[in-house]
């Protein structure tokens, strides 16, 4: 049972984190923890935008949590850095507080693809409600954006640092859009802060990666167990742990290189491997591997027809549209991820990895099926696990079984209205806003090859074995 290795009275609030979920503080704050080992300006103010539930649980243990790694050993870690928890909506004042502090230098971000308010094209998405609260109230912001806008112009306004702000969401090109997005709303508010924000604020681009499986009451047990004391709140993660940053030119901040963050000029390389080998793999086994009638990760590999259908999608489909970035031997990188895939240890539920897949699909499998189009190679095999998204959605209206997903009133509605079959259902999905880029809604080959594998899969005798196939 490894403890903070550092006098935590000493600990300043340097770092102010939006969405501290189970993946920040099972990844980006055990960074941070090994950064206090040497320099302890850079504890944690953690954001919630929604729940106090976190506070809450937390709060009785002095914001202590125990972080367990899983593998052929496990590993107990008990995590010093979070230092304090605050929710908006009950605290928005304090939250900008801490923001506009000049102790506060950097902001990390974990809020999901959905918590970046953007449209289909990437840009900010201003029919959203919750953007146009912002637009007419600045000064009570609701979303990200607003709390990062109303702390910059109070910053410019005493004169102190600007913030680095880190996306660490599973985006292509996290830091681009992000940046981009506050940038079109300041614009909208205050051109002066815009051209201030462009000129002196940073959004490096970032690769995070580490599976982390949500918390259960099994966890909890073996914690206390292993702690002596009840822990409320602990969180699991795999043995592997990665984060890939931009370079930033030479400032008086984290000495990130340290923690053991890769610090590159290419993270767009090392992100495209990640968010289509890992993440696109991922979200096929969790649509797949449902169908199936598996719950897990590991049980779903474990399936021969789909673990081969994974292997030979990595490897046939989606490794032809990356270039390697220097260091990174990309099929020694799906071994690693295969390898990690089958870990048994890793309970990782498909049905946490199939949340908000009207999300993660563009980022994921997408923009692979656009890079295979253009190139002239096959769809058929990229097209199934889409194919089974569907049919997820499909199966979950039919149970009028909840669906998490920011879209998931207008799918469950889709999924009831489906019949089955690909001519009667496909348009009502393609059409879904934000979803399918129009070009390849409209691309003949992708929809039929979308056809045929949602044809064989909505198929009452179970044509999936052959659509595996």
């Amino acid at each position: 049972m490894r403890r903070p290795a550092y006098e935590r009275a000493r600990i300043a609030t340097g770092i102010v984190h939006f969405g501290p979920g189970a993946f920040h503080r099972a990844h980006v704050a055990w960074f941070i923890e090994q950064l206090l080992t040497h320099d302890a300006r850079w504890g944690i103010c953690g954001v919630s935008l929604r729940s106090a539930e976190l506070r809450d649980a937390l709060a009785p243990q002095d914001n202590l949590y125990t972080q367990v790694s899983l593998g052929s050993e496990t590993p107990y870690q008990v995590i010093g850095a979070l230092m304090q928890l605050l929710v908006a909506p009950e605290s928005p004042e304090a939250v900008l507080q801490r923001l506009a502090d000049p102790a506060t230098r950097i902001v990390t971000i974990t809020v999901t693809e959905k918590g970046y308010c953007l449209d289909g094209s990437g840009n900010l998405d201003l029919a959203r409600s919750d953007v146009q609260r912002d637009l007419r109230q600045p000064y009570a912001p609701a979303t990200v954006h607003g709390y990062l806008l109303e702390a910059l112009r109070r910053r410019r306004l005493a004169g102190h640092a600007p913030l680095t702000i880190i996306s660490c969401d599973n985006l292509s090109g996290n830091g681009l859009l992000l940046g981009r997005a506050v940038r079109q709303m300041a614009y909208l508010l205050d051109r002066s802060l815009a051209r201030w924000i462009e000129e002196q604020v940073r959004f490096p681009r970032t690769m995070v990666d580490s599976i982390t499986p949500a918390t259960t009451g099994a966890l909890r047990e073996q914690v206390t167990a292993a702690l002596g004391l009840e822990d409320r709140w602990p969180v699991q993660r795999e043995s592997f742990v990665e984060w890939v940053m931009e370079s930033l030119p030479g400032e008086d901040g984290p000495d990130w290189a340290r923690a053991g963050v890769i610090l590159t000029d290419d993270v767009g390389a090392h992100e495209r491997a990640k968010l289509r080998l890992l993440n696109g793999a991922h979200s096929s086994l969790a649509y797949i591997g449902l169908l199936r009638g598996h719950r897990t990760v590991a049980q779903a590999m474990a399936d021969p027809a789909v673990g081969t259908f994974v292997e030979t999608l990595m490897r046939e489909d989606i490794l032809p549209t990356l270039h390697a970035p220097r260091g990174l031997d990309l099929p020694q990188y799906i071994d690693s991820i295969l390898k990690r895939f089958r870990n048994p240890a890793l309970e990782h539920a498909l049905e946490q990895i199939a949340w908000d897949g009207s999300q993660k699909l563009p980022v994921r499998l997408l923009g692979t099926v656009s890079d295979t189009l253009a190139a002239g190679r096959p769809l058929e095999r990229l097209c199934v696990p889409i194919a089974a998204w569907m049919g997820f959605v499909r199966l979950k209206a039919r149970a009028a079984a909840p669906l998490v997903d920011p879209l998931a009133e207008r799918l469950l509605e889709l999924g009831r209205a489906s019949q089955g079959q690909a001519a009667s259902d496909l348009p009502a999905f393609l059409a879904l806003p934000g979803v399918f880029p129009a070009a390849l809604a409209a691309s003949e080959p992708f929809r039929k090859a979308l056809a045929h594998a949602y044809d064989m899969l909505a198929r009452e005798d179970s044509s999936l074995g052959r659509a595996l196939g």
